[in-house]
C-alpha cells in the first residue's frame, strides 16, 4: 500500500470531521497559518504552504489543507504532511492534484488543519490541535 494516497485519504477525512467536532480542548499556544498565495499548475497541481506550532502528542500529527473557489461546498484536498510537534514554529507545504479545470488562478479559500491521530483501541481517533481558514490568491505556475 502506498503511504501518500492513504495519508491523503486520512487527512481529507480529518478535514471533514474538523467542521463537525471543532477544536475543543486545543491548546491556545498551538496554531496553523496559511500563506496569502498558493500556486496552481496547468495540470491541476496545487501547492499551499504556511506555518504551524504544536506541542508533543501521543500519535502522529498531520497537516491537511483543502481549497475551494467559487463554490465553498466544493473543497479539494491538497496533499498532507507530517508535523513535528516540539513547541517551535515550523513551515508546512502540501502539494496535490485536482481536476485540471476544477480550479484556476485567482481568489481561493483554504482551510488548514493540524490534527493528531491518537491511539484508541483498533482505530486511531482524530484530535485537533489547530484549524484556520484564509482567503488567498492562487497564482498560475
Amino acid at each position: 500500500m502506498r503511504v501518500r494516497p492513504a495519508l491523503a485519504a486520512v487527512l481529507g477525512a480529518a478535514a471533514l470531521l474538523c467542521a463537525a467536532v471543532g477544536t475543543a480542548g486545543a491548546d491556545p499556544a498551538e496554531s496553523i497559518t496559511v500563506d496569502s498565495t498558493g500556486v496552481i499548475a496547468p495540470d491541476g497541481t496545487v501547492v499551499l504552504s504556511g506555518t504551524y506550532r504544536c506541542a508533543a502528542g501521543t500519535g502522529p500529527v498531520l497537516v491537511s489543507a483543502s481549497v475551494s473557489q467559487s463554490d465553498p461546498l466544493h473543497k479539494y484536498p491538497v496533499g498532507g504532511s507530517e508535523a513535528r510537534c516540539d513547541g517551535a514554529e515550523h513551515r508546512w507545504q502540501n502539494t496535490g492534484k485536482v481536476f485540471p479545470e476544477a480550479l484556476g488562478a485567482g481568489p481561493a479559500h483554504v482551510e488548514a488543519t493540524l490534527m493528531e491521530l491518537r491511539p484508541s483501541g483498533i482505530v486511531p481517533l482524530p484530535a485537533f490541535h489547530a484549524v484556520t481558514e484564509q482567503d488567498i490568491a492562487l497564482g498560475q505556475e
